[in-house]
C-alpha cells in the first residue's frame, strides 16, 4: 500500500488541509479498478468505520498477491467539514463560507478527462478546489463508491437507473434493504458527477461500472460490529467484480428489496415547529393513512398534537435523528409503490 499526502493551500494564509490517500496498485492494469471514499460530510463516520477495517482485509490481500486491479481509498474526504464544530456539535454538512453542502456543486463533465478542472492552488475557494481533487481521484476508476449515512436510517443505495439491475450485487453484497432510483437531478452530487462521463459510453461499457452514494444506516451507527460487517460487505463486492480475488467467496446477486424512484418517496416534513414523538421505527411497512409522527406544538396541551399519516402504503426507510423540529423540516421517507403528490426534481434534502 502507499500512501500518498495530499496538501491544499487553504483560502487565507496559514492555513491547508491534507487529503490521505491510500492506493494499492494491482497485479494487472486492465482489471477492473475500484474508488472508495468516506465522509464527505464530516459527521458521517459509519463509512469511515467501514473503510478503517477494510484496509487491513486490502493489506493481507497486497500480502497474498490477490490485488488484481488498482484501488484507490479517501477515508476522510472532507477534512474542511471534519474541522467544523460549533457549540460542541459536529457538523460538517455545509460549506461555511457558501452554505453550499459538500455533496453538491460538483463539476460535470462528458469525458473522463479532469484536466479542465481547477488545480490545486487555483485562484479558487478550498471547497471548489477539494471537490476537483476527489473526481481527479475518483474518475479514473470503474468502480466508484461513495459512502455516507443518514439520520436513523436503514442500509440503502442511490443507483442512477442506467446501471441497474447490474449493481444488485452491491445491495446483495452489502445487505442493503432498499434502493432509490434516479434518472436525473439539479444538484450534481459527487455520485452525479462520476455518473455523468459514464452515461455517455455505449451501453456495454456503461453497464461494467458501479456509481453509487451508500447510505450506512444512521450517524450514532459507529461501532465495531457494523464496521466490520460493512467491511466484509465491500470485501465480498470487490471480490465479486474482479477487482479482488478470493475463491473462498461466493456472493447470491438476488436482491429483494424494493428498488423505488426518487419520486416515489414521500418525504414527510414537519407542518409546524416542535417536539417529534414517532409512531413508527425505520423498517416498518405501513398502510395508507397509518399515523407516523406527531409534532407536539405546545407540551401539556394535546389539542396542539398535530400527527402526520402515511399519503400511501410503504415502508419507513428513514427517520430524523433530532427530536425537535422547525417548520417545513424533513421528519422521515416513505418507500411508495406510485409517484408522491409532492414529488419534486432533484436531491431528496440538502
Amino acid at each position: 500500500m502507499e500512501i500518498e499526502t495530499i496538501e491544499l493551500p487553504g483560502d487565507v494564509p496559514g492555513n491547508s488541509i491534507e487529503l490521505r490517500v491510500l492506493r494499492f496498485e494491482g497485479a494487472d492494469s486492465d482489471a477492473v479498478s475500484a474508488y472508495l471514499q468516506s465522509s464527505l460530510h464530516g459527521s458521517e463516520l459509519p463509512g469511515q468505520a467501514a473503510l478503517h477495517f477494510l484496509i487491513p482485509m486490502l493489506e493481507k490481500a497486497e500480502t497474498e498477491g490477490r490485488v488484481v486491479g488498482r484501488i484507490t481509498v479517501v477515508p476522510q474526504a472532507n477534512p474542511i467539514g471534519s474541522a467544523q464544530w460549533q457549540a460542541h456539535q459536529h457538523l460538517g454538512r455545509f460549506d461555511y463560507f457558501s452554505g453550499v453542502n459538500f455533496n453538491r456543486s460538483f463539476p460535470l463533465l462528458d469525458t473522463f478527462d479532469t484536466s479542465a478542472l481547477p488545480d490545486i492552488d487555483a485562484p479558487k475557494s478550498l471547497a471548489e478546489r477539494l471537490k476537483a481533487q476527489l473526481l481527479r481521484l475518483a474518475l479514473p476508476h470503474e468502480i466508484v463508491l461513495d459512502l455516507h449515512c443518514d439520520d436513523e436510517s436503514e442500509n440503502y443505495l442511490y443507483i442512477h437507473q442506467a446501471f441497474l439491475p447490474e449493481m444488485y450485487d452491491l445491495a446483495s453484497a452489502l445487505g442493503s434493504t432498499a434502493i432509490l432510483s434516479w434518472d436525473s437531478t439539479a444538484d450534481a452530487a459527487f455520485e452525479e458527477a462520476c455518473a455523468h462521463p459514464a452515461l455517455q459510453l455505449p451501453e456495454g461499457e456503461r453497464k461494467a461500472r458501479a456509481v453509487t452514494t451508500v447510505e450506512f444506516r444512521g450517524l450514532n451507527d459507529v461501532n465495531f460490529a457494523t464496521g466490520k460487517a460493512d467491511a466484509e460487505g465491500l470485501y465480498r463486492f470487490l471480490v465479486h467484480r474482479g477487482v479482488l480475488k478470493d475463491d473462498t467467496i461466493r456472493l447470491n446477486v438476488d436482491f429483494a428489496g424494493p428498488v423505488t424512484p426518487l419520486e416515489n418517496v414521500e418525504m414527510i416534513r414537519a407542518p409546524q415547529g416542535g417536539m417529534i414523538l414517532f409512531h413508527v421505527d425505520i423498517g416498518t411497512e405501513v398502510r395508507a393513512g397509518d399515523r407516523l409522527v406527531t409534532v407536539v406544538t405546545n407540551p401539556g396541551d394535546p389539542g396542539g398534537d398535530i400527527t402526520l399519516t402515511a399519503p400511501q402504503a410503504g415502508r419507513v426507510l428513514t427517520r430524523r435523528g433530532h427530536r425537535y423540529t422547525r417548520r417545513g423540516d424533513d421528519l422521515m421517507k416513505l418507500l411508495g409503490n406510485k409517484r408522491s403528490e409532492t414529488a419534486r426534481p432533484g436531491s431528496l434534502e440538502a
